[in-house]
């Protein structure tokens, strides 16, 4: 694996790296420079769609568009999600470090024109524009990682990268709603040049890693070609199915059958390609395995909790939408204290069979806590369902990862962080998707049932300022109909997040690279 060492000259110079995967003698300060760096980038990926989320509503208003309003956030998501694996090939054919710095400039680029466009026509190209850059950073930053941190002492830096997740989710909508109110929609894409400009600058300086030999063979153009496509077919099932066509309908049909034959046709071209764009072979690894289909059941639960707990507590319990990102507080500081425990015990024990089981029980035992919610459930008892939820998370989220690394070899290093960062993208698509029909027919049902299907004609979601036009018993049956949309969508996370924990059942202890923390001086006898 990879070895830290200073360069010659002192003065804690650029990390190196070699296959030895010897320890260093310490932690060393240009890499702690290197981590801070990748961190920002971490949030950069993790803050726009918050904070564009936020200020959605007053960018229609300026440019009008509002038929294709849903375009802004899947234009960016389909060039995310598409261009993620070929981030990661690239990396592992031509050099990280380039490769990154390309992702960072492109998603800059992608963020200046999106705030200079003039129609919406225009902010929709920029934002796939956007998306195209944002596919390479975070599989940048966790391929990195995985060049200058040995897997013993990843766990050293968990608790940051979850520290960064919950900053992201609660700062996100708070600093959407300020730019936006005091400085115009614009900055909230302009906001990205400077933490990335930071970025972009500590990247290029102090991040040094070990010359690549050249490519062997040709970038796997076809299949590329067929990833995309089957990709792009799959997000655009989860996104418009049930929302802007019917799951039966021609379209979806369509889609989802292009989508199957193009990953099929990806599956066969990978075969035989001398450069594959996800090698095949990493999924003969069982942990590996294991992992992809932990971290699809990961992202398809926590994105689904993100979407529904904010409009629970807002609409049930009276929460302020303002604050909806301290609404999660609960579950993301439970998140990040027992993801850093985690990693702690992981970087000094070397063991980590047991987090994977003890996550995926209590992601179990959250969701299944969280569907019993209804329109008595205090916020402290949703709190304390909302840690248990949080504490499986952070058991998950990034051990997932780093066995997932620890189970390649280096030059595949980019391939299997971006394939496991696909697997969590497409695992928050179709939980998204399959979450939100369950709860949308469960409220538009009872609304019916209770006789307050008029007053939710055109949608299943109501703002706070909607519900208090609302009269009492319309909005007394449309509290319950969201209580019990949230059981019904919670329930079936639930169910699905079993397969996590048959999943970890089988995961193997194979020992991660790198030793262990360094021994204690013994004292010389005087």
């Amino acid at each position: 694996m990879t070895d830290l060492k200073k360069a010659p000259g002192g003065g804690g110079g650029p990390a190196v790296a070699d296959r030895a995967g010897a320890q260093p003698a310490g932690p060393q300060r240009s890499v702690r420079v290197v981590m801070f760096a990748l961190m920002i980038t971490m949030l950069l990926a993790m803050l726009d769609n918050l904070i564009v989320g936020t200020a959605m509503p007053t960018i229609v208003g300026d440019l009008g568009g509002l038929a294709h309003l849903s375009w802004v956030v899947t234009a960016y998501t389909l060039a995310t999600a598409a261009s993620t694996p070929i981030w990661g090939k690239l990396g592992d054919m031509y050099g990280r470090k380039g490769v990154f710095l390309t992702s960072i400039v492109i998603f800059l680029v992608g963020s200046v024109l999106s705030g200079m466009a003039q129609d919406m026509g225009q902010l929709i190209g920029f934002r796939a524009v956007q998306g195209l850059g944002a596919g390479g950073l975070m599989v940048g930053v966790m391929a990195i990682i995985g060049d200058l941190v040995p897997p013993r002492e990843r766990g050293k830096y968990q608790g940051m990268m979850a520290g960064v997740m919950a900053v992201a989710m609660i700062g996100g909508p708070l600093v959407g709603g300020t730019i936006t109110d005091h400085l115009g929609w614009r900055w909230s894409f302009y906001i990205n040049l400077p933490l990335g400009a930071v970025a972009l600058a500590m990247v290029t300086v102090v991040l040094h890693l070990p010359r690549r030999e050249g490519a062997k063979g040709r970038i796997d153009y076809l299949g590329a070609g067929l990833l995309t496509l089957g990709i792009t077919a799959i997000v655009l099932v989860t996104t418009w199915g049930g929302s802007e066509y019917a799951w039966t309908s021609a379209v979806i049909m369509e889609l989802a059958a292009i989508g199957v034959v193009a990953l099929v046709g990806f599956v066969f071209v990978e075969t035989k390609a001398a450069e594959p764009i996800i090698p095949l072979h990493i999924f003969r690894n069982r942990n590996f395995t294991l992992m992809s289909v932990i971290g699809f059941m990961s992202g398809f639960v926590m994105f689904g909790a993100v979407l529904f707990l904010p409009l629970y507590q807002q609409s049930v319990q009276g929460a302020s939408a303002t604050n909806s990102g301290v609404l999660l507080l609960p579950m993301l500081l439970s998140m990040m204290v027992v993801s850093l425990i985690a990693g702690r015990v992981t970087t000094s024990t070397g063991k980590y069979k047991i987090f994977p089981i003890l996550g995926s029980v209590l992601m179990v035992s959250g969701l299944y806590l969280l569907s019993r919610m209804d329109v008595d459930t205090t916020r402290l008892t949703s709190g304390v369902y909302m840690a248990v939820l949080g504490a499986g998370m952070g058991f998950l989220m990034q051990i997932t990862m780093l066995v997932a690394q620890n189970s390649v070899e280096l030059k595949d290093m980019g391939a299997a962080s971006s394939s496991t960062t696909l697997f969590r993208t497409l695992g928050s698509s179709f939980g998204v998707a399959i979450m939100g029909a369950l709860f949308t027919g469960r409220v538009q049902d009872e609304m019916v049932a209770r006789g307050g299907g008029a007053a939710t004609a055109k949608s299943a979601q109501l703002d706070a300022a909607s519900l208090a036009k609302l009269p009492d018993a319309a909005r007394e049956a449309y509290q319950f109909a969201v209580a019990s949309g949230t059981h019904i969508a919670f329930l079936v996370g639930a169910s699905v997040a079993v397969i996590a924990l048959v999943s970890s059942v089988f995961v193997k202890e194979v020992p991660l690279r790198g030793a262990g923390p360094a021994p204690k001086p013994v004292a010389e006898a005087v």
